[in-house]
């Protein structure tokens, strides 16, 4: 008597408590886009280290408003002024440039009329000082990000800016895809009636590759139980493997008798969800296996809500779910079934459109989507303009 399918959080829950730690890393921080920190990253240096000028303009002593000056020098950026304004002077300055000592206020070179070395105003100066104070970005010792932020461009740019050469991040996740099943053409220009092109692997390692990931993606493993076996020992080496098809209790699916054959323990098999019910995990030693449904729909949305959260957490993602968007329904929903149901749509950034075909073998649904509508089990019909939770598929669901 197989045990009721579990609920998606117990699921999930249970399946990030076998996430290990992978191991950290330190390398440079111009290759490490889309890595999470191991650890927290101080600032080495205060930014900006003195005060710099925040406008194109002149330095001058704001006691010596409203002028005249004369003007005795530049400050470019990487060429300050040497020396010191006093009574009455004023240094040409450049945007980002050092302020020079004995200035304290720029004045815009818009509100400023020159002759020569003669200045005076023309128009009423800024309130603002124009000045960018020292330390005003951070300074040296400050937190500048915490462990586990993914290191995107701005990020990067922060730890050079910091003062680091070198970031220690969590080590990749190695992921082995596997397409199993005898209907799957490795050829998508040969097919045969009673097959179809094997789509669900590129479409997996693709979602994997998006993060901190070495993905190997082979040809589709046939329905044998030898053939899964070898694939299994031939992956062994990877820290998850994640298969397409054979999850279900046909007489065709082999999954879980290739999985106890190879020495792997079923941990969990089965999820209250639609689509996606026939997700079944095992694991051997260190290595996880995580199989999807076959049919396309189903084996993306159960990447969505475990594959990538379970990355995520090998990569040491300080946060591994999707975030939830409330948003506007733009058509009536009916009331939902016994299980609870993801449902693809089209979201404008205020309201979603429920696409017509939900079918789980429906691709062209599936690319049309944006969005996927989360729906409780036994959730009443919802009428135009109800607000219902959804789920952003571009990033994975992360911001």
């Amino acid at each position: 008597m197989n045990p009721p399918p579990l609920e998606l959080e117990d699921a999930q829950a249970r399946l990030l408590a076998m996430a290990e730690p992978l191991g950290t890393e330190r390398m440079p921080v111009n290759d490490a886009l889309g890595r999470f920190l191991a650890e927290p990253l101080l600032a080495r240096r205060t930014q900006p280290p003195a005060d710099l000028s925040a406008m194109d303009g002149y330095a001058v002593r704001s006691a010596d408003l409203p002028g005249p000056w004369q003007v005795i020098g530049e400050s470019a950026c990487g060429h300050p002024f040497g020396g010191t304004v006093t009574t009455a002077e004023a240094v040409r300055i450049a945007t980002g440039a050092l302020l020079p000592k004995g200035a304290d206020l720029v004045l815009l070179q818009e509100d400023c009329q020159r002759e020569g070395a003669q200045l005076e105003l023309v128009a009423a100066p800024s309130p603002a000082r124009n000045v960018r104070a020292t330390g005003m970005d951070f300074v040296e010792g400050q937190e500048l990000l915490t462990g586990g932020t993914r290191l995107g461009p701005a990020q990067l740019a922060l730890a050079l800016t910091g003062g680091h050469r070198m970031v220690a991040v969590h080590r990749c996740v190695n992921v082995a895809v596997l397409d199993t099943g005898d209907e799957l053409s490795a050829d998508p220009e040969q097919c045969a009636l009673h097959q179809i092109p094997a789509s669900n692997g590129t479409m997996l390692a693709a979602m994997a590759s998006a993060w901190p990931c070495q993905v190997s993606h082979g040809a589709p493993v046939p329905d044998r139980l030898e053939a899964l076996v070898a694939a299994f020992d031939a992956a062994s080496a990877a820290d998850l493997i994640v298969t397409s098809g054979g999850a279900s209790v046909g007489d065709h699916d082999l999954l879980r008798p290739a999985l106890e054959q190879w020495g792997a323990q079923i941990e969990f098999w089965r999820v209250a969800i639609k689509p996606g019910k026939p997700l079944m995990v095992a694991r051997k030693g260190r290595t996880i296996v995580l199989g999807l449904p076959g049919n396309p729909v189903s084996s993306h949305v159960t990447a969505y809500l475990f594959l990538l959260p379970l990355i995520r957490a090998m990569s040491g993602a300080a946060a591994v779910f999707p975030n939830p968007i409330a948003a506007m329904l733009a058509q009536d929903l009916p009331a939902a079934g016994a299980r609870r149901e993801f449902i693809r749509g089209c979201w404008d950034g205020m309201r979603v459109v429920p696409l017509r075909n939900q079918d789980s073998g429906a691709l062209a649904t599936l690319a049309a989507s944006n969005a996927l509508i989360d729906r409780p089990a036994g959730a009443p019909a919802m009428p135009a303009g109800s607000s219902v939770s959804a789920y952003l598929l571009e990033n994975g669901g992360i911001a």
